[in-house]
């Protein structure tokens, strides 16, 4: 017997899961207006040329790189209010737990884009008395900037997916509202073929800029940075 699909019953709890749509929405922008300033900062201390401070940040980018995001998320909603005693809700600790481990990522992006500008630039730059924060802020960013963009988005649309794990601490997300309906109409196939649409709409489109992209930079010679 073949099973009888049936969206009608879903679709009366559209509402609810654009809400979850709007929820995920906003710990992705968060995140990303937290995360980019913060990746931006990381690269730079990572390519000091002072050991006491590269070293440091390049252990703290690895370690938020290496480790499973749930158990970051886990470790700042559970353990940090045990530590500070400041309780944390969900929306708060998936803010602080995305926004750091973006950053982390970003900013191997950003530092893969700083590093893939050749190094006649910086020394061309030095050598009609710029400073290497001028270098840095007129000539390099620029260039790298472009380079970095298709590795910059493949980054967002990895934190949008990412955030399908606030659910777990009860933040109404799409996922976690997908998840409730689900169980209330005993409709999972319905409900997470819709959640699933949903999210494609938004990724979709972002995932083609970024094969443009790829495509542009490989037709003009220039490579991107991951």
């Amino acid at each position: 017997m073949g099973y009888e699909w049936d969206f009608g019953i879903v679709l009366r709890d559209f509402d609810v899961l654009l809400l979850g749509l709007v929820n995920t929405l906003k710990i992705t922008i968060l995140a990303l207006l937290f995360g980019v300033p913060l990746g931006l900062g990381a690269a730079l201390l990572r390519l000091s040329s002072n050991p006491a401070v590269r070293i440091p940040v390049g252990i703290l980018i690895e370690f938020f790189r290496s480790t499973p995001p749930i158990v970051q998320l886990f470790w700042f909603f559970f353990a940090l209010p045990l530590l500070t005693g400041i309780e944390i809700d969900p929306f708060r600790a998936s803010v602080l737990t995305f926004s750091i481990q973006s950053s982390a990522f970003f900013a191997e992006v950003f530092r893969g884009g700083i590093v893939s500008i050749e190094r006649g630039q910086w020394e061309a730059a030095k050598a009609i008395g710029m400073a290497r924060n001028q270098t840095l802020r007129r000539i390099i960013l620029p260039q790298a900037v472009k380079r970095m963009i298709p590795a910059f988005l493949e980054r967002v649309i990895e934190l949008m997916k990412t955030t399908t794990l606030v659910a777990t601490v009860s933040y109404a997300d799409l996922l976690y509202q997908a998840n409730n309906i689900a169980q209330s109409t005993y409709r999972p196939l319905e409900v997470f073929t819709i959640a699933a649409l949903m999210y494609f709409a938004i990724l979709f489109p972002i995932s083609m800029t970024v094969r443009r992209l790829e495509r542009h930079l490989a037709r003009t010679g220039e490579t991107t940075a991951h």
